[in-house]
């Protein structure tokens, strides 16, 4: 009552000013005045509507708190009335950090029908953070078994889905015996996995919990939630794991966020719409981020309530507070290089994994982390999030392309930094290259394939190779050389890897290189291979296009000195479908570049034949004769075409130009052997023309 008194007091000066005619100024604003009244007006009907929105969630909250007793929905109109408010400002705006304790209890002390608790649940939605406390006290709940075990699913499907909401975890963490016991239900046991794979640390991986983990595996079979939970075992204690796990990512659990994942979307989108205060910023950021997809909400670092608490009350913490308050360095805090060397043995990543992407800091920090788990728990989160949110996967998502492409881009920039590719992100190509449509996300998408860690290629081949190619020899010519430029980067990051592995590895471990070296050495040549036989291809569905062609011989650039620059044993000459285009080219560039190339051959081809002359190292891989052999024969074609002008004549390649004389004379071409000289070569025309030009001044 006091609230509308006021409300309506504050009005009266605006009526009499408003009223006020012979008030000049007002008479010469005119509209504007009319303007501001409605905004005004506006502006206090949604502040008052807020306000009853605000004493009905009150009302709700304080009726289900008080429920004693079983009550029926259907008898019940009160119930109704207030379950219904609740579902709705829930889905609108989200529901305060104070109503979880409140709800969560009445959903899992069994007073209410399974009807009701489900509809409770599927309506917590935080507008904000979930407290701590209250997810304990559901667990003590969810223990003593009140609610049946449809609602027990729902709940691990939930606290799964808010996990990276919850505002501390110490205490959760602590539950972690509790969760456990509850593997032996088989009904259960997928989402338990789940739960316990979010929060395992070294210190819960204990013998017993193996042997139980191994009794469930024997009895279920191979399980994913089982290999999940043990792959994370093995991990953090590989003496205690001794059975084989498959090495190969995939995806270990289900989605489990179906009825929340997009109302915490709608909620997000239409509070930041709603919101006329600019948004606290953390970490100090000066970029305002989107809040309407998940990961991007994941990729701040979360700051804890305590630690903000002593920001804001106590201004600026002292070092030694700060030590004194936690024997971990909190991250929200690191803001300096120096900072991170000072505390890098007291840090600790932050719940949302999400956050090391677009922090520099803590990439160089994950960088010198020798903790497997850590990349594990990246790993999953982000396999996760390319599955649910890619746009050409999922039907729903096309409207957030342009958030996905950003996102993407921010792996990509993570990946560079780091100089490694991330497996999700393989894992995620090669189920999603399949169904791309080659447009959405292009940029990005090529990027990240560059970035694809070396493996066996014939797994290479049937899972990008191939849908690759199709979309190669169906697309644009742009298209066609991003796929050029993409596979080039790709190659110089297995190179780049190679040296630096070369550099690390000392003499004892010379088995083991050379074992390392071999798989290298074919997965680098079948790679080359396949995109000699696309660009072959290629240039005759383009007719040999300059532009194309370039890219094509910007890759051979790098394969022409992988011998010398690279110290790898392997060199491969262009298929015979690039080189002829590039020396019969029109433009000087291509023609350029092709000189360049034979000259690096040259020199690698030398280098390789002294290391073998000499002697003076046991060679594990050798040059065949047939390397030679074909590049001499692109020589004599080379030097034929340019300098005898005998091309015609004694080139003898298997699918060179070699033509018959009677042949050529048809062509009514006069001097036909000197037309692709050095002289009159058409890509060269224009610097003889120019050569003339200056004589004539």
């Amino acid at each position: 009552m006091q609230r509308r008194q006021s409300s309506k007091h504050s009005k009266r000066p605006l009526q009499v000013h408003h009223s006020n005619q012979t008030d000049l100024s007002a008479w010469r604003k005119g509209g504007t005045v009319d303007t501001e009244k409605s905004a005004q007006n506006r502006q206090s009907l949604s502040d008052q509507k807020n306000d009853n929105e605000q004493d009905s969630l009150e009302q709700a909250l304080s009726y289900f708190e008080k429920i004693q007793d079983r009550v029926s929905l259907k008898k019940s109109e009160v119930l109704q009335k207030h379950l219904s408010t609740m579902e709705s400002i829930a889905l609108k705006r989200g529901l305060p950090p104070e109503g979880f304790d409140v709800l969560l209890d009445v959903a899992l002390s069994g007073k209410l029908a399974d009807t009701v608790n489900t509809r409770l649940l599927k309506s917590l939605i935080p507008a904000s953070a979930i407290p701590e406390s209250s997810i304990v006290s559901s667990v003590s709940w969810f223990c003593v078994s009140k609610c049946s075990s449809n609602i027990q699913l729902l709940f691990l499907r939930w606290l799964i889905t808010m996990f990276d909401f919850i505002d501390h975890k110490e205490q959760v963490h602590a539950l972690y015996g509790i969760f456990f016991s509850f593997l032996n239900d088989e009904k259960l046991c997928p989402y338990i996995c789940h739960v316990l794979y979010l929060l395992t640390r070294k210190e819960n991986v204990k013998p017993f919990r193996v042997r139980r983990l191994l009794d469930l595996q024997s009895k279920m079979g191979m399980q994913p939630h089982l290999q999940a939970l043990l792959s994370l075992y093995k991990l953090f204690c590989p003496e205690l794991v001794s059975i084989t796990l498959p090495q190969k990512m995939k995806t270990y659990f289900k989605n489990a966020d179906g009825p929340w994942k997009a109302a915490i979307n709608a909620v997000r989108q239409r509070n930041q719409a709603n919101s006329t205060v600019p948004q606290p910023l953390l970490l100090g950021t000066a970029q305002p981020h989107s809040r309407k997809r998940k990961w991007n909400t994941q990729l701040i670092v979360p700051a804890s309530s305590a630690n903000a608490q002593n920001l804001v009350v106590g201004g600026k913490m002292s070092r030694a507070d700060s030590c004194s308050a936690n024997e971990s360095f909190p991250v929200e805090q690191l803001r300096t290089f120096p900072q991170l060397l000072q505390n890098i043995h007291r840090l600790e990543f932050p719940s949302q994994m999400g956050s090391v992407l677009t922090n520099p800091l803590l990439l160089h920090y994950m960088n010198c982390s020798k903790d497997e788990s850590v990349y594990l728990r990246l790993y999953y989160w982000m396999g996760q999030t390319l599955q649910e949110e890619c746009t050409w996967c999922v039907v729903d998502n096309n409207q957030y392309e342009e958030e996905f492409r950003g996102f993407l881009e921010t792996v990509y920039k993570a990946e560079c930094f780091l100089q490694e590719g991330f497996p999700s992100c393989e894992e995620f190509l090669y189920r999603s290259l399949p169904l791309w449509d080659g447009v959405s996300c292009r940029s990005q998408i090529l990027q990240l394939v560059s970035w694809i860690p070396l493996s066996t290629f014939s797994e290479m081949k049937s899972q990008l190779c191939d849908p690759l190619a199709q979309l190669f020899f169906t697309s644009s010519l742009y298209f066609k050389c991003s796929v050029l430029e993409s596979l080039k980067e790709l190659l110089q990051n297995w190179l780049n890897w190679h040296v630096v592995q070369l550099d690390s590895e000392s003499d004892s471990q010379f088995s083991s290189l050379n074992t390392t070296l071999s798989g290298l050495v074919n997965g680098v040549a079948e790679l080359i291979n396949f995109v000699g036989r696309i660009s072959t291809a290629a240039l005759h569905l383009e007719k040999s296009h300059t532009f194309l062609l370039y890219f094509i011989l910007d890759f051979y650039e790098t394969v022409c000195d992988i011998y010398l620059k690279y110290k790898l044993p392997l060199l491969i000459m262009p298929p015979a479908g690039v080189f002829y285009p590039a020396l019969l080219s029109m433009d000087s560039v291509n023609l350029n570049q092709l000189c360049y190339i034979m000259y690096r051959y040259r020199t690698n081809l030398i280098a390789a034949k002294e290391n073998e002359m000499s002697k003076k190292k046991i060679q594990q891989f050798k040059f065949s004769s047939q390397t030679y052999q074909e590049y001499n024969q692109y020589i004599i074609a080379m030097v034929g075409c340019l300098w005898t002008s005998s091309a015609f004549q004694k080139d003898n390649h298997p699918e060179g130009i070699r033509l018959d004389d009677e042949l050529l004379k048809k062509t009514g071409v006069r001097e036909y052997k000197n037309s692709f000289n050095i002289v009159y070569h058409p890509a060269l025309m224009c610097y003889a023309v120019d050569f003339l030009q200056q004589l004539a001044r």
